[in-house]
């Protein structure tokens, strides 16, 4: 409204010049606007507002999950939680399915990065978190501090590809190798029509356009599952230990899964890796040559070949599992992480328990996992999944 009335300032008029019924149908006019613009805004709030569930990737088109079989039980309260921005998108749907049929409960997810995650709940922050990696046996001894009478346990909850997403304009398919890709991302290549890429791709016509390598800046489960892919596949071209924290030197970095995929999304000749609900939206994904007959695509269904062969390797309740990366198998795609909620066994608040086993009960159920599929993620295979509901009933 000022700047309005500046402009018919300017024009001749002043502001005291203006008739008095003038003024008043402008003043009517600003309410009316002024209304509009907050309801309005009001409107986009409610309509965008994810903050209950933390950062999310690309663009959410599943159909309305099922919320006729979620149990709230004696659910109430506030859940806050941490960890992995990878399984963002599947929390910030298994939230608002769960939260529209118990509304005495509010969740509060922040996607700040698996490491950041297990570090909060270890410091007795938040009543789960969420990884991408299972817990080191440090970890899981530093959490008797705050599991009375009892340790952590490792819940896989969701599964998916790590897509390799690339942006170098003109090449719509790129196959890459544990090698190649090793290399890459260890500044041993620095163009994209290097004689190594070429020679996987040659139909691909590929310019000399510097390639920009991006990782994640924040301690990462999915940093985590991809240095083991390279250390498993390609040991001699990956001289660093697999682990959530960046190692080689160079390189350019961004926060979260979603920082990355945008990275890419603006960067020619840009590359890095996401989980693959942040694939969309006009990224396009690297094949991965195994040694199998084909290179393998970064799909659900290539996922779940991989998931399905993992074996549980966790003590007691713990379902923490080993992947092999180094699978050649067919259609296996290789670079898979399965994604863990982090709870106390034994020892959790009483306040926050109900809701703990009533959400995570939710996600792990038939209707929780059939949500998943359809985001990019791949559901955790029954048998596995049947121990993990299992486990998720006994928390005390």
């Amino acid at each position: 409204m000022s700047h309005d009335i500046a402009r018919r300032s300017d024009d001749g008029g002043s502001w005291k010049e203006l008739p008095k019924v003038k003024l008043q149908r402008m003043n009517r006019r600003a309410l009316t606007l002024g209304a509009l613009a907050v309801s309005g805004a009001l409107a986009l709030t409610a309509c965008g507002s994810d903050d209950t569930s933390g950062g999310s990737g690309g663009t959410n088109t599943a159909a309305a999950p099922d919320t006729s079989n979620i149990k709230c039980d004696d659910a109430k309260g506030q859940l806050l939680a941490n960890g992995s921005s990878a399984q963002a998108n599947a929390i910030q749907t298994w939230i608002k399915a769960y939260t529209a049929a118990c509304k005495g409960v509010q969740i509060n997810y922040k996607a700040e990065g698996s490491g950041a995650g297990v570090t909060a709940f270890l410091q007795g922050q938040t009543a789960f978190a969420g990884s991408d990696s299972a817990l080191k046996p440090d970890e899981l001894t530093e959490s008797a501090k705050v599991c009375k009478d009892s340790q952590a346990i490792d819940l896989p909850m969701v599964g998916g590809p790590i897509a390799v997403g690339y942006n170098v304009p003109g090449v719509d398919k790129l196959v890459l190798d544990a090698k190649t890709l090793a290399e890459i991302f260890n500044n041993k290549i620095t163009t994209w029509n290097d004689p190594k890429i070429e020679k996987l791709n040659p139909d691909a016509k590929l310019p000399d356009t510097k390639i920009q390598a991006f990782h994640r800046s924040d301690e990462s489960g999915t940093t985590d599952n991809l240095t083991k892919y390279l250390k498993a596949a390609a040991p001699d071209a990956w001289p660093y230990e697999p682990g959530k924290a960046w190692e080689p030197k160079g390189g350019q970095s961004a926060q979260g899964s979603s920082g990355v995929a945008q990275q890419v999304k603006q960067t020619s000749g840009s590359i890095s890796y996401m989980e693959l609900s942040y694939a969309k939206d006009g990224i396009k994904t690297v094949a991965i040559d195994t040694g199998a007959s084909a290179p393998v695509e970064a799909n659900v269904d290539n996922a779940t070949k991989a998931i399905a062969d993992a074996k549980v390797v966790g003590k007691g309740k713990d379902l923490a599992l080993e992947l092999n990366y180094a699978t050649k198998a067919e259609g296996a795609y290789p670079i898979t992480l399965v994604t863990y909620e982090i709870v106390c066994e034994k020892g959790n608040k009483a306040e926050t328990l109900p809701a703990v086993k009533s959400f995570l009960g939710y996600a792990a159920s038939e209707e929780g996992q059939a949500t998943l599929k359809d985001q990019g993620y791949a559901p955790i295979p029954a048998e596995i999944n049947a121990k993990v509901r299992e486990t998720i009933a006994a928390l005390s």
